[in-house]
């Protein structure tokens, strides 16, 4: 049964992030401009991306403090939900760490910020924080529900795993989907476009759970779908790693709240093909001494240097992503 107090709630939060984020936007991208907060690009990159250079990044920050402001008020009004700190929480901390590596790029006016060791090394100290919030407060601490197979009491199928194994597979989640995240972060819109759809996903999940995950997911709807307004093509603003480590951290955030790991790959397969293409071409690259599946990777850019426009392959990716949302949603409520 759907709570409808959940569901009144859910709908508010999505306005109160779309809201927030469309009053912010207008007033902070002109004081990125100010401040000189401008992309550095990869000389390594497509070759048409370098008009970009100097185009106003770390717009993730008025995405976070969006969802910050909207889930904050609507647990105020549905009730102290814990779930739903838990995912604002490593969406927050992810934010940092990214605003860090953005904010060291445009002090040394490079493409790289942190060192890959430093970074990893913040977030893994975060991820093990959330997973064991996860494991001790939340209500599917330890539970993986398996895909199409129902979920809550509903469910055909489910494993209830010890922390040996629950810990290991909570870190390669959200560590996998994170990067994953920040590769897809590449072409205007994209990450953006994908992760809106996700973030519906979960909101629909979290209402059928009577989980608070649901606030969170339709506060990042709402922040992202304004941002898009300022984000597509042809970009205004980008959200940096600021926004990218932080839509990361929620997309696995919510999906390990709610014991819903596995549907990662299918709900996030363009971030999946995204990491995978890099591992790929720098595999084969190293073992063929310098030959090339790719053209470009993250996968994107190879799309790109094929002849796609930005907005045409955005366009596709996007509607894989709901495609594949609507299907995992078919697989869940097939069985309510």
């Amino acid at each position: 049964m759907i709570s409808k107090e959940l569901f009144k709630y859910m709908i508010l939060t999505l306005f109160m992030g779309f809201a927030a984020a469309c009053l912010m936007a207008p007033r902070f991208i002109p004081l990125l401009h100010r401040l000189k907060f401008g992309q550095e690009v990869r000389d390594d990159g497509p070759k048409a991306h370098l008009k970009k250079q100097g185009t106003p990044t770390m717009g993730g920050i008025f995405i976070v403090i969006s969802v910050l402001i909207a889930v904050l008020l609507g647990t105020l009004g549905y009730g102290f939900d814990k779930e739903a700190l838990m995912v604002l929480f490593i969406s927050i901390a992810f934010g940092a760490i990214g605003f860090t590596d953005d904010y060291l790029k445009i002090r040394k006016h490079q493409s790289e910020g942190l060192k890959p060791l430093q970074k990893l090394s913040m977030q893994l100290i975060v991820t093990l924080v959330f997973a064991w919030l996860v494991y001790e407060h939340g209500s599917m601490g330890g539970k993986l529900w398996i895909p199409f197979m129902g979920v809550g009491d509903e469910a055909r199928l489910w494993l209830d795993l010890p922390d040996v194994i629950y810990f290991p597979l909570v870190i390669f989640t959200v560590l996998g989907t994170d990067n994953g995240v920040n590769f897809t972060d590449g072409l205007d819109g994209l990450c953006s476009s994908v992760t809106a759809v996700a973030a519906a996903f979960f909101a629909v999940c979290g209402l059928l759970y009577g989980s608070g995950v649901s606030l969170t997911a339709a506060a990042f709807c709402g922040a992202l779908m304004a941002f898009l307004l300022y984000n597509v093509y042809p970009a205004k603003v980008f959200m940096g790693d600021t926004g990218s480590l932080a839509l990361g951290g929620f997309i696995s955030g919510a999906a390990v709240v709610m014991g819903m790991e596995l549907y990662i790959p299918i709900v996030g397969f363009i971030y999946l093909i995204e990491v995978a293409s890099v591992i790929i071409q720098v595999s084969y690259f190293k073992a063929t001494g310098g030959k090339r599946i790719f053209r470009m990777a993250p996968i994107h850019h190879h799309f790109e240097l094929l002849g796609n426009s930005e907005t045409r392959i955005v366009a596709a990716f996007t509607i894989i992503t709901a495609l594949l949302c609507i299907i995992s949603l078919f697989g869940i409520c097939i069985y309510i």
